[in-house]
C-alpha cells in the first residue's frame, strides 16, 4: 500500500479521490501530484495518462476541462500495468 503527498493545496477536481484509491495497490510505492497548468485542448471529463519513465516509475498527466496537472508514480510496476490500473479509474 503506498501514500499520497499532498504538498499542494490546489489539485484537479475529483484527482485526490482516485490517487487515493490507487495508493491502495500493493505495488504502488507513493503518488505526488505536482504542477498545475493550462492545457490547450479541453477534456471533458478528468483523464490520467502515463507521461514518461523515470527514476523511480513514472509521470502522468491528469486532464480536466482546460487543466493540466503532473502527477509523479513511484512504483515496480511495468508501463503496460500501470495504463492497465489507470485505464480502469479512466473508466469510471
Amino acid at each position: 500500500m503506498g501514500r499520497l503527498v499532498l504538498n499542494h493545496s490546489s489539485n484537479i477536481e475529483g484527482l485526490i479521490p482516485i490517487l487515493q484509491k490507487l495508493a491502495l495497490d500493493i505495488n504502488i510505492k507513493t503518488i505526488t501530484p505536482a504542477v498545475i497548468s493550462r492545457a490547450r485542448g479541453r477534456s471533458s471529463k478528468l483523464i490520467i495518462r502515463l507521461s514518461v519513465k523515470t527514476i523511480n516509475g513514472y509521470k502522468a498527466i491528469a486532464r480536466k476541462g482546460k487543466t493540466a496537472q503532473e502527477v509523479f508514480i513511484s512504483t515496480d510496476l511495468s508501463k503496460d500495468e500501470l495504463k492497465k490500473i489507470l485505464d480502469f479509474y479512466n473508466r469510471k
